[in-house]
């Protein structure tokens, strides 16, 4: 894996085919430092972007990119910080571009994030002999299929070139044991080669099951620096096997992460995920 700063090389939703993975911001929900943790990934002409929350549109325009130049996403929970800019990418797809963007989404979370968090904004623009609009007036949907052989619900799909394995994780509420009965949430694989964790409390098993089957290149996983809540902490996570804490990257992390850089490197993590870095794959 090679970094390249933006300020050496311009965001653009394209590139030279190798798989590149670009993080609009690093930060927690409630960051004021490091935009909040949502990716794109970029291979050759296709592109993903995981997570539009508030910020989202704003970072992308800082970069000269606009959130209209984006066409396929991909939600991974429904937390303000992970959708919230989806409204705005919504209302402007209709309204200005007239163009719907794309959303791989299974049927399941379709239903949870419209009805509970984007019908309110979208839903009563219009009405047509009594008819309102709906999640398909605004996006265009690629459907992932569901994937046998693996220990907790996984799905699979692609956007052009770009492959991707999403798997249940264990989020929210804080008291839920396991990923059934947590509230619907998701990770997400990469061409087979890279592990985005996105939100999850500390879990052994999602990490061990699905790196003992891949052997990722690097795994970027959600951090928090106290113990308790709905994420997984910088102690839980140093129990992991020392193999993988070496190609693991840590997101989602608090505005006060220089206070915990000697204990990232005390406990032998690969270090930080960085906002505004290119993280090249080679073949």
């Amino acid at each position: 894996m090679k970094t390249i700063d933006v300020k050496e090389k311009k965001l653009s939703l394209t590139n030279d085919g190798n798989l590149e993975l670009f993080f609009l911001g690093t930060g927690s929900a409630f960051t004021k430092r490091q935009y909040q943790t949502n990716l794109l990934v970029v291979k050759g002409n296709d592109h993903l972007l995981i997570d539009c929350g508030t910020k989202c549109p704003q970072a992308m325009s800082e970069l000269g990119v606009p959130i209209t130049g984006v066409k396929n996403f991909l939600i991974t929970h429904s937390h303000a910080d992970h959708i919230g800019g989806l409204e705005e990418v919504s209302l402007l797809g209709r309204y200005f571009t007239k163009r719907k963007p794309v959303m791989v989404i299974n049927e399941t979370y379709q239903h949870i994030l419209w009805d509970m968090s984007l019908r309110g904004g979208c839903e009563y623009n219009e009405e047509e002999a009594g008819d309102m609009l709906t999640f398909k007036d605004f996006w265009e949907v690629i459907r992932p299929q569901w994937l046998p052989d693996y220990n907790r619900e996984t799905f699979g799909a692609r956007v052009g070139q770009i492959d991707i394995k999403i798997m249940r994780t264990k989020h929210i509420p804080d008291s839920s044991s396991d990923w059934q009965s947590s509230f619907w949430s998701c990770g997400v694989i990469i061409d087979d080669r890279v592990f985005f964790t996105s939100d999850t409390r500390y879990d052994r098993d999602l990490v061990d099951s699905y790196e003992s089957k891949f052997n990722f290149e690097t795994i970027f996983h959600d951090c928090q620096f106290f113990t308790g809540g709905v994420h997984a902490s910088l102690e839980e996570l140093k129990n992991l096997p020392s193999e993988t804490r070496k190609k693991m990257l840590l997101t989602h992390y608090g505005d006060n992460w220089d206070e915990f850089e000697d204990k990232i490197n005390e406990y032998g993590f690969a270090g930080r995920a960085m906002p505004h870095v290119h993280y090249t794959f080679e073949p």
